[in-house]
């Protein structure tokens, strides 16, 4: 049975994707007698975390009972109280979690605690690798310092993004689409490049419809900051995009956006255009867990080349463009011999029925 607690204690935390950031996705099952007594799972909005939350619900009931959880009980003050207190002061008896916090701030500090105060504790991995990929951004995070960066894109088979003249339309379907509005939401950020939003004029939101702990930070790579002051994405802003450019950018320009509510962070980087490794590490400043890239060829290669992208996610549709003038996913200088490829590992492939599918990857950085 403490199999089906433990998995009930990970689906209680997949409620919180996208509430949570900051903060990890956490759920809680306190368990007596055989039977399920309190549950709860973490939102940014609702402060308290799940262990106090399945707590309360719990009652006396979690005095002796067995507090199952998705991820270790935290043991410093933060928004709210150590949560190992309350699991000592509701007297429960025993805590199974799947994994342990890789924040510095806890890190087993949590077991320690639970345990010299008498509590048994008990880490049941059988199911860690969901718990990571569920707080991947967030292990991330904490065992970096960075964000981790994921670079989408919807390609051809023969890996084209773009034909060279009408590029009315998609590459990929609406099911493939809404796949994508999905892993949106659960990134704190997503950037792309002032050439697609010239011609696709596009929002860049999370159309999920689903809660969020924050505002989806809208970044654009803007060397000259051409960002049309009448652009679906400037008459949307609410304190919610950033225009990253470079010193040459107009004075005016700078102050136009301002006025209309458009953050400006100045940054150079090679080849006269903006630094990716710096406006990754402000986000890191800022504590955004995530940032997403959906651009073009040349914010692609760039990414790629500045060694900030950690993950590709490329959504393949039964298609192929062909040709010497459409736009691969990644343009700019290239490698220019094989030996030289920037090359991935963990490779897995998703299927979108009926004939799409995704391929994930994870950058070599050794």
């Amino acid at each position: 049975m403490s199999s089906e607690y433990i998995r009930e204690a990970l689906e209680l935390a997949r409620q919180g994707e996208g509430r949570v950031s900051p903060n990890p996705a956490v759920g809680a099952v306190v368990v007596k007698d055989g039977q399920v007594a309190g549950r709860g799972f973490h939102t940014w909005q609702g402060v308290k975390h799940a262990e106090v939350l399945a707590l309360e619900e719990a009652g006396e009931a979690a005095r002796g009972a067995t507090l199952y959880v998705s991820l270790e009980p935290c043991s410093h003050q933060g928004r709210t109280g150590p949560c190992t207190q309350a699991i000592i002061d509701a007297g429960v008896a025993r805590v199974v979690a799947i994994t342990e916090d890789p924040n510095p701030a806890v890190a087993g500090q949590g077991f320690q605690r639970l345990r010299a105060a008498g509590v048994e504790v008990m880490v049941d991995g059988r199911l860690s690798e969901e718990a990571l990929d569920l707080n991947r951004a967030f292990f991330h995070f904490m065992r970096t310092g960075l964000p981790l960066v994921t670079l989408k894109s919807a390609l051809t088979l023969d890996g084209k993004i773009a034909a060279p003249e009408d590029n009315s339309g998609w590459i990929t379907s609406e099911r493939a689409r809404a796949h994508v509005q999905q892993v949106r939401h659960r990134h704190d950020a997503i950037l792309t490049g002032i050439n697609t939003v010239i011609s696709d004029d596009c929002l860049l939101t999370d159309r999920s419809g689903q809660e969020r702990s924050r505002p989806l930070l809208r970044i654009v790579v803007d060397s000259l900051l051409r960002l049309p002051l009448d652009s679906k994405m400037v008459a949307s802003c609410q304190k919610d995009v950033l225009a990253v450019c470079t010193s040459v950018a107009p004075e005016w320009r700078r102050e136009a956006l301002a006025g209309k509510g458009v953050e400006v962070l100045v940054t150079d980087g090679p080849g006269g255009r903006p630094d990716l490794a710096k406006v990754v590490r402000e986000l890191a400043a800022r504590k955004y867990l995530s940032l997403m890239i959906e651009a073009g060829s040349k914010v692609n290669w760039a990414a790629l080349e500045s060694g900030v992208v950690d993950r590709i996610l490329f959504y393949y549709a039964p298609k192929i463009l062909g040709g010497m003038q459409s736009l691969p996913v990644a343009g700019g200088i290239g490698r220019r011999r094989r030996v030289d490829a920037i090359r991935f590992h963990g490779t897995k492939v998703q299927t979108i029925p009926p004939d799409e599918f995704v391929v994930e990857a994870w950058l070599d950085k050794a």
